[in-house]
């Protein structure tokens, strides 16, 4: 017997699943994308463009702080300058006579005695040591200022802020040096000046260079010190026009005010500085910003991380870390193995550069001709190096283009010592130096963006100024070997640059690398390297 069981049709509308969907949108068919955390570098590259027009813009607004560093750091050489002199008429001296030599009122300055420091508070003979103190000086402020400022760069006040803090700073101390009573008044003016100006360049180098890609950070970072360069050939017309030196400070410090009210409000803050700082929000909307102005968008589920928090899946434990302050000094990076040996190698490596760069530059004083000339030359002198080390960068890496530039500048120094200084030698020798200053003025210009990339953004700024303080260390000795005469200094610049080139052997390959931004982050991404 078969027995048939009726069949229960239920209406499409009261039919119910056994497990209900996980959400709203799955039930209706929409599949919300799942959130993409990025860090900066792999975000640029993805999504706003590694080098577009907002970072051309804000590159070269920023960088134009390097012409002010120019300023106040060159002006040494015309406000300190030895002016000619001449002999009073129906006096008994002689022209060709040394100064030093003759009696009071028999001479007088061509120009009068407004034209230098030198002539006013006559800074000759048995003075003369008093223009070397103030030179020194000042590189020790920039010595004590890049410290300090490349600190508070990392930590409270920020790239942008610390950079118009040091551009105030210089504007107010130059204007005052121009009223300068005494010598003593003077000197102590110049050491503010350096402490302020060694905070310009660091803080306008990290702060132009941050936002830019990772394949055109090199080339960028490389075109900073045009601005440099231009900088000191601008001052030499700057100087031509003002002739006293009280005017040529006032002329050379107004630059800093019209740059801290027309240029700096149009900057942004380094998004790296934001996101360290856990100011999460305000580092995407510059992220939002770079994008839609290099006409490109970023998707709403995409998010900017630190290192660490790219791959933390728990959002509430990523919300929780990304509010995080993370600071940094160098006691933590001396305290890590990794940055600790990067960070002594970089400040012995910036130290024998600099004795190199600013020993060679010292040289110009020295030459027979136009001193104006002379400052305009050897500033375009250097703008070669620029170029061939910014083209051959991203094409040989950092670490052999670093240890052929202080080779070759080494090579042609310890040549020229052994050079005579008379006749056809003494072509030979100034050639030397010239091939010198160049090899090392690519080295100087790669440093900078070399010492950037070997550590994380926590203690960046700060690595950065300990590394100038080196370089500034090595320009207060520099002096002292130029007056060593003969082929000493060449010989002593030869063996820097050599020693140079040894200590960079030992530094990392950066070519292509990240920029990481915390010093677990780092650890994790070379582990995985």
């Amino acid at each position: 017997m078969t027995t048939n069981t009726p069949t229960l049709s239920l209406p499409d509308d009261l039919r119910s699943p056994l497990i209900p969907p996980d959400d709203k949108n799955r039930l209706d068919g929409h599949h919300e994308p799942p959130v993409e955390r990025l860090c900066i570098d792999v975000m640029l590259r993805k999504y706003c463009g590694e080098f577009g027009y907002w970072q051309f813009k804000h590159f070269v607004l920023t960088s134009m702080a390097w012409a002010l560093e120019a300023f106040h750091t060159m002006v040494m050489i015309f406000a300190d300058r030895e002016p000619d002199w001449s002999c009073e008429p129906g006096s008994d001296c002689v022209v060709t006579s040394d100064v030093c030599a003759l009696q009071p009122g028999t001479w007088r300055w061509d120009g009068g005695s407004g034209m230098s420091t030198v002539a006013e508070w006559g800074l000759v003979c048995g003075q003369k040591y008093k223009v070397g103190l103030v030179q020194s000086l000042f590189f020790g402020g920039c010595m004590i200022g890049a410290g300090i400022f490349g600190h508070l760069s990392d930590s409270k006040l920020g790239r942008k802020g610390s950079l118009t803090v040091v551009c105030i700073l210089n504007a107010l101390f130059g204007l005052l040096t121009s009223l300068s009573p005494n010598y003593l008044t003077y000197v102590l003016l110049r050491l503010l000046t350096g402490f302020s100006t060694g905070g310009v360049g660091l803080c306008a180098f990290v702060l132009a260079t941050e936002p830019v890609g990772p394949s055109k950070r090199g080339i960028a970072g490389m075109s900073t010190f045009y601005f440099f360069s231009s900088g000191i050939a601008l001052l030499s017309g700057i100087a031509y026009v003002f002739q006293t030196w009280r005017s040529l400070y006032i002329a050379s410090s107004v630059p800093s005010i019209l740059f801290v009210f027309l240029i700096l409000p149009f900057i942004s803050e380094s998004p790296r500085w934001y996101l360290i700082r856990g100011q999460t929000d305000n580092a995407m909307s510059i992220m939002r910003a770079i994008a839609a102005t290099n006409g490109r968008c970023i998707p709403e589920n995409v998010y900017v991380a630190r290192d660490e928090e790219v791959k933390d899946n728990d959002q509430k434990s990523f919300e929780a870390r990304s509010k995080e302050v993370i600071t940094g000094s160098v006691v933590d990076a001396l305290k890590s193995p990794l940055t600790r040996i990067r960070l002594i190698l970089v400040v012995g490596i910036n130290f024998t550069c600099s004795v190199v760069y600013y020993g060679l530059s010292l040289n110009v004083v020295n030459l027979e001709t136009n001193l104006y000339v002379s400052v305009l030359v050897n500033a375009v002198a250097e703008m070669p190096a620029f170029f061939l080390t910014a083209v051959l960068i991203d094409r040989f890496g950092r670490k052999p283009l670093g240890v052929g530039t202080q080779w070759f500048s080494g090579i042609f120094c310890i040549a020229g010592s052994f050079m005579g200084n008379e006749g056809a030698w003494k072509v030979i020798r100034m050639l030397c130096g010239v091939l010198g200053i160049f090899g090392m003025a690519g080295t100087y210009n790669l440093l900078f963006i070399y010492a950037m990339e070997l550590f994380p953004t926590v203690v960046r700024n700060t690595a950065l100024g300990c590394a100038t303080q080196a370089a500034q260390l090595g320009a207060i000795l520099a002096p002292f070997v130029v007056v060593m005469g003969g082929g000493i200094p060449f010989l002593v610049f030869g063996v820097c640059g050599i020693v140079g080139g040894l200590l960079t052997f030992y530094l990392p390959e950066t070519l292509n690398k990240p920029l990481y931004d915390t010093m677990d982050g780092m650890a994790d991404g070379e582990n995985e390297a």
